[in-house]
Order: C-alpha cells, then sequence, then structure tokens
C-alpha cells in the first residue's frame, strides 16, 4: 500500500483531494438539515470502506473476487441512491433551472410586495390565517388543478376578502403568479412534523414549509393564533417578521428571481386587440 501511495504525483493527489473535498461540502451543505443526510452519512461510510478495502488496502490483484462483487454492486447501490435521495435530486434540479444563465429578469416587485404587505398586515392585525403562494420560475400547475381559479389583479383587499372567517377560500392557499391572484383554495403538500422548527405550529406552516422542499416558490403564512408573520423558502421557515422586514425580504428573495407574469388587465387587453384585429371592418370605416 505504502509503495502505491509513493508512486503518486503530489500536485495530482492535492488537487484530487481538493476537489473531493469541495464536492462533498457541497453536498453535505445541500442536504444538511434534511431527512436525507442521515441516510447519506451512512451511504458515504459503506462506500469508504468498501472502497478502502477492495480498491486500497488489499487491491485487484488481492481480492479479485470482491473487487468484482464491487463492482456490480455499485450498480445497485447507484440505483438506490436515486430511489433513496429523489427528493434531494428534484430539489437540485429545480436550483439548477435558478441559475443566472437559464432565468431572466422581473420588473414591477413593488407592485407585487406592496399589496401581499398591505393584506398581511391587515391578516396579522385581525388574527386571520393566511397562506399566500408567490410563484417564481416553477410552476404550479399541478396544485392549481384541485382550487379554483379566479386570474384577478392582485390587490390587497381581495387578498383580505379571500381569507375571511367563513368564506369558502379561506382555509387554503392562494396562488399569485405576477401581479395575478391566479387561483384560491389550492391544497398544499404537508412536510413531515420534523421539519417545522416549532412543533406548536399547525398545518398552515406545514403545508408552507412542504411546497417549498418541492419548487422556489416564497410562501407568506399568517397565523390564526398569533398573528405572527413568517416566510418560507426552500423547506426553511423564518422567524416571524415585522411588516418592514416582510417588504425588504420580499423584495430582496423577488427582485431577481420572479417569474414575469403579465397582469390580469394587460391580458384582458392583449386578448382585445387580437380579437379587434381579427374582426372583419364594416362598411364605411
Amino acid at each position: 500500500m505504502l509503495d502505491r501511495v509513493a508512486s503518486y504525483s503530489l500536485p495530482s493527489v492535492l488537487f484530487e483531494l481538493a476537489v473531493i473535498w469541495v464536492l462533498v461540502y457541497l453536498l453535505i451543505r445541500f442536504v444538511q438539515g434534511t431527512r436525507a443526510a442521515g441516510a447519506l452519512k451512512g451511504a458515504l461510510l459503506l462506500l469508504v470502506i468498501a472502497t478502502l478495502a477492495v480498491q486500497i488496502i488489499g487491491g485487484r490483484d488481492a481480492f479479485p473476487r470482491l473487487a468484482y462483487l464491487y463492482e456490480r454492486a455499485l450498480a445497485v447501490v447507484a440505483i438506490g441512491l436515486v430511489v433513496i435521495f429523489q427528493p434531494e435530486l428534484r430539489r437540485a434540479l429545480v436550483r439548477l433551472g435558478e441559475t443566472s444563465l437559464l432565468r431572466g429578469g422581473s420588473a414591477g416587485v413593488a407592485a407585487i410586495v406592496e399589496p401581499i404587505a398591505e393584506a398581511a398586515a391587515y391578516l396579522s392585525k385581525s388574527r386571520f390565517g393566511a397562506l399566500m403562494v408567490v410563484e417564481r420560475q416553477v410552476g404550479l400547475r399541478g396544485l392549481v388543478e384541485g382550487g379554483t381559479v379566479l386570474d384577478a389583479d392582485l390587490n390587497s383587499r381581495l387578498l383580505q376578502t379571500i381569507f375571511f372567517p367563513g368564506s369558502a377560500l379561506h382555509d387554503l392557499a392562494v396562488i399569485i403568479k405576477g401581479r395575478v391572484i391566479h387561483a384560491a383554495g389550492v391544497q398544499l403538500p404537508l412536510a413531515d412534523p420534523a421539519d417545522v422548527p416549532d412543533r406548536t405550529l399547525g398545518s398552515r406552516h406545514r403545508a408552507a414549509v412542504g411546497v417549498t422542499k418541492e419548487c422556489d416558490a416564497v410562501v407568506i403564512v399568517v397565523s390564526e393564533e398569533t398573528g405572527a408573520i413568517r416566510l418560507a423558502e426552500r423547506g426553511r421557515l423564518s422567524n416571524p417578521l415585522t411588516l418592514d422586514e416582510l417588504r425588504s425580504e420580499l423584495s430582496k428573495r423577488l427582485g431577481e428571481t420572479l417569474a414575469t407574469v403579465p397582469d390580469a388587465q394587460t391580458a384582458a387587453e392583449s386578448q382585445s386587440a387580437d380579437l379587434t384585429a381579427d374582426k372583419p371592418a364594416r362598411k364605411g370605416e
């Protein structure tokens, strides 16, 4: 073993170790705080032990049968890792689509932040529970199928009306696309109780964490019990925010990644213009 190590080039070894360290660090940071972290540690430990036993300590010539089984087992392990870490792999692909090379800019963030902040302030003061999901690059069409499509202009009074206790849509979530309230009464996937930092928080906060683990949306949650306002993103829930902090965080998070979606008025004007262009001109006009 020592003879094999001595034959290696020191610059190559240092470069390879640096690359491996960076990859392992990024992988651990990505899965940190998730249920996959424990499984990943176990998988890495088994792979390191097997590699040391088969490839380095004994060498391929010393244990040919073990080396053969090890190589065949790697294919099975690879398939198993894909199954075990399927949610994390989906999150990785989602984040890859959020890079600056694959996304465009957005405009009018203030026109989106202000109605949401005003509605959150009213709902918090009145102790009305609310769940507002702001769509970004990843579409939420699959979730909207079970809700009620509105496609209405984004304004604070409509949000307040939707979440007013007793209304038919107040108990579930609202999907916001750009300056449009796209749908209401939307059922969101629930995260496990262990994924929510405070065990006293209810299903509304679990839904906020659950949907942000599946996509890049930003979710605003207003607690019905305390009136506290929180933000959820990437499967993490913030501490209670003041109104100014809410505006600042929303502006920062939506400034570069919000999907550009035309508002309802612009879409209606465009549709009207298309109909006018297609309509045959009458005599005398």
